[in-house]
């Protein structure tokens, strides 16, 4: 019994996690996530935020004009989660997830303009 609680517990908590690979155009740009840095040219960000909630996705380059663009966590549905709610008649937080992957393009626009 013990483990099986052990094992549910578990279930609910990766259910409620979703990822996504953040891909840009220009290798030298560094991708940030709410102000937190994922990588340069290309990062993994992964939460555990519920449904519908806005990251800012920032791309920056050293003498270019930084570019932000909203993320949201409504892109595709979350079955595991979905699954874990009504088998466990939890309330449903994290019924969406982010897409796989995210792709931008980044065009340096120099400061000076």
């Amino acid at each position: 019994m013990k483990r099986l609680l052990v094992l549910t517990c578990a279930a609910t908590l990766a259910a409620c996690s979703s990822g996504t690979q953040i891909t840009v155009s220009d290798e030298d740009a560094r991708i940030y996530v709410n102000g937190d840095y994922v990588g340069t040219g290309d990062g993994y960000y992964s939460d555990r935020r519920p449904a519908f909630t806005t990251q800012q996705v920032t791309l920056r380059r050293d003498g270019c004009v930084e570019q932000s663009y909203p993320m949201r966590r409504n892109e595709r549905p979350h079955y595991g989660a979905i699954v874990s709610a009504a088998a466990f008649a939890l309330p449903i937080f994290w019924v969406t997830q982010y897409k796989n992957e995210h792709d931008y393009e980044f065009e340096c626009q120099d400061l000076t303009d």
